[in-house]
């Protein structure tokens, strides 16, 4: 395993941290004073992992929080039939495991690197400390489960009340960004590649070929090079609607 694991202390390393062991960037912690972000630091451990290697499985009964120092990882679960669906990305300034961290349950999804990446890993009991000690962390730690419970309510509506090839289009619109060189333009660049939009969308890179393939030769999506071009974002957002309409009979 590509991983290295580093053990700070109160002296030597632990007392005066190299650049790369800092915690200074993210952003849970950015309210803490340097010297209370210096007594969360030497709490910590420092792991390096390669892309695509496994951090977190799921059911594991680790408990530990990790920071991420640099880098990009994805949490990822598993339907019934073995299709891996994608619940987030988590990039480096952020941070997860707190789930398993404050209710002691085993963890509820695996995570995976998505790009090489440094962490920096607590135990729970120092979470907990950390949290009943600093009232702004415990504060930002719950607007961050509230904002999961509504991305998960956003999901479950979505399974359970659209298709998969309206859940495509809904992830595209979710990608896509406004055009800097056309006021009324939207883009999508980079377009990931067609297995994550499937796992986003809990479907196939079957359909999410064929969704893009007839959006292209339809015309609702043009594109150059790396860059995805929606010519018409209103008419994507209401074939949703139609699809909607039409799988429900609602008239």
């Amino acid at each position: 395993m590509a991983e290295e694991t580093v053990k700070t202390t109160g002296k030597g390393r632990g007392a005066a941290l190299s650049a790369p062991d800092s915690l200074e960037k993210i952003d849970l912690l950015s309210d803490l004073s340097p010297a209370a972000r210096a007594d969360v630091e030497r709490a910590c451990q420092w792991r390096r992992f390669a892309s695509h290697e496994q951090i977190l499985d799921r059911n594991s009964d680790s408990r530990d929080v990790y920071f991420v120092v640099e880098g990009t990882v994805e949490v990822v679960n598993f339907s019934g039939n073995g299709r891996e669906i994608s619940y987030a990305l988590v990039s480096s300034g952020s941070y997860f495991g707190e789930i398993a961290a404050i209710d002691g349950e085993r963890r509820s999804a695996s995570v995976v690197a998505q790009t090489a990446c440094r962490l920096a890993t607590m135990p729970p009991k120092a979470f907990e400390a950390l949290l009943a000690r600093e009232p702004a962390v415990a504060l930002k730690v719950m607007r961050r489960l509230t904002a999961i419970i509504r991305a998960n309510n956003e999901r479950i509506m979505d399974l359970a009340t659209l298709g998969a090839i309206q859940r495509v289009y809904r992830e595209l619109l979710k990608l896509a960004r406004r055009d800097p060189l056309n006021a009324s333009g939207w883009l999508i660049y980079p377009m990931p590649k067609q297995h994550e939009i499937a796992r986003r969308a809990a479907t196939t890179r079957e359909t999410v070929a064929r969704v893009l393939a007839n959006l292209l030769h339809g015309g609702q999506m043009t594109r150059k090079d790396k860059t995805y071009y929606l010519t018409d974002r209103e008419a994507l957002e209401q074939a949703i609607v139609r699809l909607d309409v039409r799988q429900h009979g609602v008239v």
